[in-house]
């Protein structure tokens, strides 16, 4: 038997990949093991919000994703009787090094971080299959089975199930999975389309329901999305099928052909009962599916995945107490709730056959939509939501206000906006960022905050901050601000870190 680890990671999509970066960052014990022989071919997921981007920037992982994707792609809202062209993140992301949804095949996001890990000396132990996991004494004794048929026994001191909505870790940890089926199926191919404009998502509002084209690139140029029309025969995807819905749903004359794979799929609505049981943690598909309207998903997953890992990494080396392992689901499962909740929102005002919804996707939706549109307010506070922005963790357990409260700018528990421009990466790195704002001679050259693991850095920003004035806050390793506070006395600060990050 080999010696413990502190962390198996079992699934190796984005979230189970996101999680082993982080950790790989920190130098954490850990191997990441998927029972799929090889990763995504398929586009799948296709989009990336700008929030994820800036989580994935601190490991040098983002420019790379930006620079395989599309960046500069619109809306085109294709209503009864006129088209809606629709900038994305326009407005409401001017805080943000990335104003923009980066349109990248999942396949190609997992390569991406696959080839990041392999130049660590991290490998992806494909073909490999969690059989079961029995806790006992300090580690969790799990058992694998190998393409080759061979088996072997792996102690680990956390498991983590990044194995999607069949997880084997939760039935393993007994952790229920909550929550309903909608009746509608659905059709989904990678394909070429004739007639449509490149260079933006369309979406036709139907009395049916919708359909949805994305760019793409890669495998195919357009990833196509569609109820199963009422009548049609099985769950069978055509190409001939496909075409008769656009022909039937669509004012243009699209042509579609060459399809690179095509499937039929149910959408479910579906949470855990809790992220955590004991050793045992969930993130990704593992812990909450939806619907995909929004392009929530594997956003929301890999920001699961960011949130533990460097929780999971300071616990493990000594540098923080078990307690903080407890602010993780106390701060993702209200989001995992809430994007449920978003998305099974949209989803039904999309789709739905009752009549009083159809009304509205054929006569009320034309003549507001482009109303709601113009007001920037409005669309601010959506491009906010959908992006991933505004998710906060301000009534978490590891968010604390100093008795200074600041009158403006970024709170306890708000992410740490990139204004001035460039400050995210100025902090970006593994540990803890300590801002010290206002004039340089009100603060001393050493604050005394004492040796933390080397898991502290002190930056001075001057007069060039979020916050108006004499300001001090420290930053988590994920982005999210822990304390915050006006003036200089780090008494409150002093006190966070010795909840948090105590001294040797």
């Amino acid at each position: 038997m080999t010696a413990p680890l502190d962390v198996l990671v079992v699934g190796a999509g984005p979230t189970g990949l996101a999680l082993a970066t982080q950790l790989r960052a920190y130098g954490t014990p850990f191997r990441v093991v998927d029972r799929s022989p090889d990763r995504a071919r398929e586009s799948r997921a296709p989009a990336i919000q700008p929030r994820t981007l800036e989580m994935l920037s601190a490991f040098g992982v983002a420019d790379d994703l930006v620079g395989r994707g599309n960046a500069a792609v619109g809306l085109h809202l294709h209503l009864p009787r006129r088209v809606l062209r629709v900038p994305l993140f326009d407005v409401g992301c001017d805080d943000t090094p990335y104003p923009f949804l980066l349109f990248l095949p999942q396949s190609e996001t997992e390569a991406t971080l696959t080839a990041h890990l392999a130049a660590r000396d991290v490998t992806v132990e494909r073909g490999t299959e969690l059989l079961s996991a029995e806790t006992g004494g300090e580690h969790v004794t799990c058992r694998l089975r190998h393409r080759d048929g061979t088996e072997e026994t792996v102690r680990a001191r956390y498991v983590v199930g990044c194995d999607g909505a069949h997880s084997t870790v939760r039935s393993q940890a007994g952790i229920g999975f909550e929550g309903y089926a909608y009746p509608q199926t659905f059709l989904l191919a990678d394909l070429e389309a004739d007639g449509l404009e490149p260079g933006a998502a369309h979406t036709y509002m139907t009395a049916a329901g919708l359909l949805l084209f994305f760019p793409l690139g890669s495998p195919a140029t357009w990833r196509m999305i569609a109820m199963h029309p009422p009548g049609a025969p099985g769950d069978k995807v055509s190409l001939a099928l496909l075409q008769r819905i656009a022909d039937d749903w669509t004012p243009d004359r699209l042509s579609l052909r060459d399809p690179a794979w095509m499937t039929s799929f149910r959408i479910h609505n579906r949470g855990a009962t809790h992220y955590r049981r004991g050793p045992f943690f969930l993130a990704g598909d593992a812990a909450h599916i939806h619907s995909p309207a929004g392009g929530q998903g594997m956003n929301t997953g890999v920001q699961d995945a960011l949130n533990l890992g460097w929780k999971l990494a300071h616990v493990c080396r000594g540098a923080a107490p078990e307690d903080l392992l407890g602010t993780y689901e106390a701060e993702r499962a209200p989001v995992g709730h809430s994007v449920r909740r978003l998305t099974d929102r949209a989803f039904t005002a999309g789709t739905s056959s009752h009549p009083a919804l159809r009304l509205a996707r054929t006569w009320f939706a034309p003549h507001v939509a482009p109303l709601l549109l113009r007001a920037t307010g409005a669309r601010a506070r959506l491009f906010r939501t959908v992006s991933e922005l505004g998710i906060h963790y301000r009534r978490g357990p590891a968010s604390v206000t100093g008795p200074l409260r600041p009158r403006r700018g970024p709170r306890a528990g708000d992410r740490l906006p990139d204004t001035p421009s460039g400050l995210q990466r100025r902090v970006t790195g593994p540990g803890y960022h300590m801002l010290l704002t206002g004039p340089a001679h009100l603060w001393p050259d050493d604050p005394r905050l004492g040796e933390r693991h080397g898991l502290l850095s002190v930056h001075r920003l001057g007069t060039r901050s979020p916050w108006p004035g004499v300001h001090h806050a420290l930053v988590r390793p994920d982005g999210y601000l822990g304390y915050v506070a006006r003036g200089t006395d780090l008494t409150g600060l002093r006190a966070y870190l010795h909840r948090w990050l105590p001294t040797p």
